[in-house]
C-alpha cells in the first residue's frame, strides 16, 4: 500500500554526498527538522527524466526554497556513482541532492514501486514529487509511467 499525506516516512538507508564523500544516511536523519522537496525518477538518464522532470527541479531549485523548502532531493532506484554521472551530465551543482536507492528498498517502503520490466528496466520507483515535513509526507503527487504532470517542480511548487 503507497505511503499517504499525514504518513511518517520509512526509515531506510540511502546514499548521498557529504562534503564531497558517498556517505550513507537514514532518511529518519536525513528528513528531520527539515521541510524537503523529494522528487523520484524512474531511472537517471533515461529520456523523460532527462528532459523534462530534473531540468525543472534544477530551474526552480531556488524558487522551491524561497517559498520554504530546505532543501531538493532527487532519489532513484540507482547506485549514488550513476546519480553523480548524471547530475553531472545535467549541470546539477548544489541545487538538487543525490539519494540513491539502489536496491530500491525506499521505493518499495513507500508503496511507490514501479514495474518496468517490460521495457527491460527492472523494478524502479514510480514517478513523484513530494513535500515532506521533519519526516512527515505533506504533500505526494504521483504521475503515470512516461509523463511528468503532477511531479513536475511546478506542480510541487503550489504545495509550499
Amino acid at each position: 500500500m503507497a505511503i499517504k499525506v499525514g504518513d511518517k516516512i520509512p526509515n531506510v538507508k540511502l546514499q548521498t554526498i557529504r562534503d564531497g564523500s558517498i556517505a550513507s544516511v537514514w532518511t529518519e536523519d536525513f528528513f528531520k527538522g527539515k521541510k524537503v522537496v523529494l522528487f523520484a525518477v524512474p531511472g537517471a538518464f533515461t529520456s523523460v527524466c532527462s528532459d523534462h522532470h530534473l531540468p525543472g527541479f534544477i530551474e526552480l531549485s531556488d524558487h522551491l526554497k524561497s517559498r520554504g523548502a530546505d532543501l531538493v532531493a532527487c532519489t532513484a532506484v540507482n547506485d549514488l556513482d550513476v546519480l553523480k554521472a548524471w547530475f553531472k551530465d545535467q549541470k546539477v551543482g548544489d541545487k538538487v541532492v543525490p539519494l540513491a536507492d539502489g536496491s530500491g528498498d525506499f521505493a518499495r517502503a513507500m508503496g511507490l514501486e514501479l514495474d518496468a520490466r517490460n521495457y527491460g528496466m527492472g523494478v524502479r520507483s514510480q514517478r513523484y514529487a513530494a513535500v515532506i515535513e521533519d519526516g512527515v509526507l505533506k504533500a505526494l503527487n504521483i504521475d503515470e509511467p512516461g509523463e511528468v504532470a503532477r511531479s513536475g517542480a511546478s506542480s510541487i511548487l503550489q504545495s509550499l
